[in-house]
């Protein structure tokens, strides 16, 4: 999974780098020659959210998802425990359903072709809407990951996520 994970987020790191030579030569067309590249307001506006979501499998591995350490730092290895795998499990729960969620629009967005834009340049959103269902799907399968992890006692700690270079796990193996 880790190996799909750095893939991901290469990707998006590719997407990013791609969307600002894009938004470069709009904003070059739109100074020298009066022309702005078409289809760049459409592109942008999918590939943000998509660039996000193809993030979040290496941020859930890396350990580096948004949370506070306020309550985890006033209790004892065991209740961290219990919070890690909690909050692990409500990570999983929340992807699946985001996955369950968008599944029938992404599934109608295939079959009719699902597009932005009008005139000379129509921009296809059902690629993207695909993406973000594997993402979350991905997404959901690490979480799940680092919760087996944990309850295996592969994870010393908060800090200690397997798999994107950060701090070792006790047994040095990855997710």
């Amino acid at each position: 999974m880790t190996a799909i994970a750095r893939f991901l987020n290469w990707l998006s790191a590719l997407w990013v780098l791609l969307l600002a030579a894009m938004i470069l030569t709009d904003i070059a067309g739109r100074i020298l020659f009066g022309t702005p590249l078409q289809g760049t307001t459409e592109i942008v506006r999918n590939s943000v959210v998509a660039i996000a979501f193809l993030q979040l499998p290496a941020a859930v591995l890396a350990g580096s998802m948004l949370r506070t350490e306020v309550l985890s730092e006033s209790c004892g290895p065991r209740m961290r425990l219990a919070l890690r795998i909690a909050n692990a499990l409500a990570g999983f729960a929340l992807f699946v359903l985001i996955v369950a969620a968008g599944w029938g629009e992404m599934l109608l967005s295939v079959r009719i072709g699902e597009y932005e834009g009008e005139g000379a340049l129509r921009v296809p959103v059902w690629p993207v809407r695909i993406l973000l269902a594997a993402s979350a799907a991905v997404t959901a399968v690490c979480y799940l990951l680092m919760a087996v992890a944990d309850l295996r006692g592969r994870l010393e700690d908060e800090l200690a996520y397997p798999g994107m270079g950060h701090a070792p796990s006790t047994t040095g193996e990855g997710a």
